[in-house]
């Protein structure tokens, strides 16, 4: 990755190696997507029912700019320790932003509520983050192996949790000053 990229694009740019064109596969609930954006989700951000139409003219930087006020924002993944920003961002991306944080705050010990507040933020800052990385890469993979639909995505589903785990514990072994910037 560029080392000039912000932490946000850098973290973006893996997601979006996930997240391919437009698809619409039959036995995913999450109906047609581009980018990994759902229609319920371009729906919410234009407040009216969005039609496969829209997803297929969905661009990258507003597929981009959904991504950053939707789940980046949302989960502070700027307020968290590189590499762990990553892990929680994806998952986000691919679980909703509550079940990022939930799954965080059991990763990191605390109570699980949802809410990434002073509480959450100082356990993340204090914790040993590769330990909180494989922590919560274990629970997004027993979360997903639960699921109906894991016979049919599990395979893809584990690549790419287990390549953002080993990207995220690679942004979390740099020194901080190289990936601090927001």
């Amino acid at each position: 990755m560029n080392a000039s990229l912000s932490r946000f694009e850098t973290a973006v740019d893996h997601v979006l190696t996930h997240e391919g064109g437009f698809v619409q596969h039959s036995r995913d609930p999450g109906g047609a997507t581009k980018f990994g954006i759902t229609r319920e989700t371009l729906s919410r951000t234009k407040g009216r029912p969005a039609s496969v139409t829209d997803i297929r003219r969905l661009s990258r930087q507003e597929a981009i700019s959904l991504y950053r006020r939707l789940y980046w924002d949302v989960v502070r993944a700027e307020a968290l320790p590189p590499g762990l920003d990553l892990a929680v961002f994806d998952l986000a991306v691919n679980s909703g932003p509550r079940r990022a944080v939930t799954m965080l705050q059991a990763s990191l010990g605390i109570e699980a509520d949802g809410i990434v507040g002073p509480v959450t933020l100082g356990a993340a800052r204090e914790a040993d983050v590769p330990a909180t990385i494989r922590r919560l890469t274990k629970a997004r993979l027993g979360f997903l192996g639960r699921l109906a639909t894991w016979p049919v995505f599990g395979r893809g589903w584990r690549r790419r949790v287990l390549a953002v785990e080993h990207e995220a514990l690679r942004l979390a072994s740099l020194p901080s000053s190289s990936s601090r910037n927001t």
